[in-house]
């Protein structure tokens, strides 16, 4: 039987504007993500008939069942192409779950790559971020290679240049958050300062050389969930501030939270802020860049 090895990489969001909130309950967002070296590893093994999915690493009992997102997105692709073969996916887990990193959607969209390629499908990125968006919002982004543009409730990417190189530090304080529970709260902040402004600054960056200049980073870090779940879980806070007072050049939570990352220029300074994390419950993982 054949076999098909993947990288899952993690995501970290560079911007995460909340732009509305439509009447079926989902959000519109404005979205630039990149992808980091961080990443799970997927072992698509061709078998006769059926999905069956085995986990390492960082998961619970819900990731050895139908519930995974790697498990529902081989079903959905063998739906969508009458694939009569069947698959195991190996999966071993590197990047927490629940850490506000995705994951579980670039699981999803590792194995939809894969299969498309094990079973000689051919689709291109957009068919497959197509059926990617049904499972879930960042799966569409981890259809494409590098760092983009997501819009819309993330299903609307548009690729952009590559990024300077950048050595990532994340620190994810060892607890999860409910990212419904996260949306939840903004809605309720939201309604109380009716904050919501669409806004279309952004619209027509694809093309513009948006991050040329390790400083158009940095001055560009921004998430409009950071602030109500640092409210309920004020060690965000820390985190960030560890990060700031230890050589990052910027500092952000990704995606929900409750993992906060810090840009650093050099390697070096970022591997001494990573020997002097000062909490046992702090996990500290180093990334860079990555381009599928």
């Amino acid at each position: 039987m054949k076999e098909l090895r993947i990288i899952a990489p993690a995501k970290v969001n560079i911007v995460l504007r909340v732009l509305g909130k439509r009447p079926n309950g989902y959000h519109d967002l404005f979205m630039i993500m990149e992808k980091l070296s961080l990443a799970d590893e997927i072992v698509l093994e061709e078998a006769k008939s059926g999905i069956e999915i085995f986990c390492d690493g960082f998961s619970d009992a819900g990731m050895q069942s139908e519930k995974n997102l790697a498990f529902r997105a081989a079903q959905a692709f063998k739906e969508a192409t009458s694939e009569k073969s069947g698959v195991k996916i190996h999966l071993k887990k590197r990047i927490p779950i629940a850490a506000g990193l995705g994951g579980g959607s670039s699981d999803a969209a590792a194995v939809l790559r894969g299969l498309n390629t094990l079973w000689r499908k051919n689709w291109d990125a957009e068919k497959l971020a197509g059926l990617g968006s049904k499972l879930g919002g960042d799966v569409p982004f981890f259809c494409f290679g590098g760092p983009a543009i997501a819009e819309g409730i993330g299903d609307v990417i548009t690729p952009i240049r590559k990024l300077p190189n950048i050595f990532f530090l994340l620190i994810n304080p060892g607890f999860a958050v409910s990212t419904p529970w996260v949306y939840q709260q903004y809605d309720k902040l939201a309604e109380k300062e009716k904050s919501f402004e669409l806004t279309v600054k952004d619209k027509d960056v694809s093309n513009a050389g948006l991050f040329e200049e390790f400083c158009d980073v940095t001055s560009r870090l921004e998430n409009d969930l950071e602030k109500v779940t640092i409210a309920s879980y004020p060690e965000i806070g820390e985190i960030k501030s560890y990060l700031d007072n230890h050589g990052a050049r910027g500092s952000l939570m990704s995606g929900s939270g409750p993992t906060v990352f810090g840009i650093f220029e050099d390697e070096k300074t970022r591997n001494d802020a990573l020997i002097n994390i000062p909490k046992k419950n702090w996990k500290a993982f180093p990334a860079e860049n990555f381009t599928l």
